[in-house]
């Protein structure tokens, strides 16, 4: 009965093993079904919640900031009947599945290859990092080198957390009508 957090997983792979599916209720005993959700929800609700909107770039070390909300919102769990246990995470958005994701670089760091991509950068008005003064506008930027991305976890702190919290009281409460 552990918990796993996945970064290979696709929306459609998770979906057909939500919970509330009729083949995950025949195959998990009410008691551990509903062990394994709760933590899986509130994991995955911890983990929501420790990513903010925020326009700018977190510090290394804590949990990302997020523009729009695509990785807070693209945190799921499901069911794993090869391991009976629960996936939590972040599913796979369209892109490459060979190099890592960016939900992955957020929590591991990393390094990806700059490959001469080009993409738009917003500036916003102010000082840049060299204290030039820059306008409200966008520019190309040509992406050479190596792209360095500084560990952000976010789920494994989340899950760690919850370990140590809800699932000692959860197991308890379930092993004790489990004997009853």
């Amino acid at each position: 009965m552990s918990g796993a957090v996945g970064f290979k997983l696709t929306f459609n792979a998770a979906k057909g093993n939500f919970f509330d599916r009729e083949k995950v209720q025949r195959a998990v005993d009410a008691g551990t079904k509903r062990v394994l959700s709760r933590f899986g929800a509130f994991v995955r609700q911890r983990a929501r919640t420790s990513i903010r909107k925020r326009k700018t770039i977190s510090p290394p070390g804590g949990p990302p900031h997020s523009q729009g909300g695509q990785l807070r919102n693209g945190i799921l769990f499901s069911y794993d009947p090869a391991g009976k246990s629960v996936v939590i995470g972040p599913v796979l958005l369209n892109g490459s599945r060979t190099s890592p994701t960016v939900p992955e670089l957020h929590e591991f760091g990393g390094t990806v290859p700059g490959n001469g991509r080009e993409v738009w950068f917003t500036n916003a008005v102010g000082r840049d990092a060299k204290g030039k003064f820059v306008s409200n506008g966008r520019k190309l930027v040509r992406l050479d080198g190596a792209l360095v991305y500084p560990a952000r976890p976010f789920m494994r702190p989340a899950f760690r957390a919850e370990i140590k919290g809800r699932l000692a009281a959860q197991l308890k409460g379930f092993v004790n009508k489990g004997a009853a």
